[in-house]
């Protein structure tokens, strides 16, 4: 079977195939997505049914600058001050532009769409010769482990889906997601951008989301990012029978950071997730601090350990 990865000179092939209606896969920063035009509900469609994804779990759009962004959402002063951050791995929840033309597929029937402007040349190029938004999700079968590289999408797919290599994902976790009401920011999932550095640029707090908040955005799912091994959080050890995931300095083996560097460990989670999932049943993670990106990995962790329904 011919590989499904291609390089960025099969770049104006890609944004054929995404015009037509069909699905790219392609890197950002934070991780690989599943992109599709965002104003054919025909192609959305599609990304629910390849990745198996719950049709009221919404889908962020990914635009190429911020007049690209202004065209679909309303922004207020606040969500312009965020939006700073742009390109980077901050998704904003803003008012939809009913006039936009985006699918209603891509919002799950609400009112709001998260959007993002991405950190990745090739993802910008694209977006660019495709001239559509594209709607995009992680890269794998929904409720998986989420890809960094181009050769994990292709073995989640089974080669069916093309793929534009752009090297491993930089952040490896995905982006922060705020939803923006007037002055009112809050977090309804942690990522790449630690909340702190937020809070220091627009000079408020960030409130976060209550676990049992109606679903605004990807993400929010209780079961999410799941290997199909168990996974055994903040454990101090291995008990028999289990694979240890470390975090800073203890026993030899699998560690998401030696030296305890959180950027280093969220660029490694899901690779080494993966890793480990292709040899082990059962997982036990040392405890991750809480601070900064901690809480974008602990996230995930939770998640990614939670009963799976």
């Amino acid at each position: 079977m011919a590989s499904a990865v291609h390089s960025a000179s099969d770049l104006p092939e890609l944004a054929a195939r995404l015009r037509a209606g069909e699905l790219v896969a392609f890197p950002t920063e934070t991780v690989y997505g599943l992109g599709a035009d965002a104003t054919n509900s025909d192609a959305v469609l599609k990304i629910y049914e390849t990745k198996g994804r719950p049709r009221f779990n919404p889908l962020i759009v990914h635009v190429a600058d911020l007049a690209m962004a202004e065209r679909f959402v309303s922004f207020g002063p606040m969500a312009l001050k965020l939006a700073t951050f742009w390109p980077g791995p901050l998704t904003l929840v803003l008012p939809k532009r009913q006039e936009a033309g985006l699918s209603d597929l891509v919002t799950a029937g609400l009112d709001t769409v998260g959007i993002r402007i991405p950190n990745h040349p090739l993802a910008l190029e694209l977006i660019r010769s495709t001239d559509r938004p594209l709607a995009a999700p992680s890269a794998n079968r929904s409720g998986k482990l989420s890809p960094t590289t181009a050769a994990q999408v292709e073995r989640s797919f089974a080669g069916l889906v093309p793929v534009l290599e752009g090297g491993a994902s930089e952040a490896g976790v995905e982006s922060t997601i705020l939803a923006v009401e007037g002055d009112l920011v809050t977090q309804l999932r942690a990522g790449a951008l630690p909340r702190d550095e937020i809070e220091a640029a627009i000079g408020r707090s960030v409130a976060v989301a209550r676990h049992d908040a109606a679903i605004a955005s990807p993400g929010m799912l209780a079961s999410h990012y799941a290997p199909n091994a168990t996974l055994r959080l903040d454990a101090e050890h291995a008990e028999p029978g289990e694979t240890w995931l470390g975090f800073g300095p203890g026993p030899a083996g699998p560690n998401l950071s030696p030296g305890g560097d959180l950027r280093e460990a969220a660029r490694n989670l899901f690779s080494m997730l993966h890793q480990l999932d292709e040899r082990a049943t059962r997982i036990a993670v040392a405890p991750i601090p809480r601070r900064g990106l901690g809480e974008a990995i602990n996230d995930r962790l939770k998640r990614a350990a939670a009963p799976r329904g």
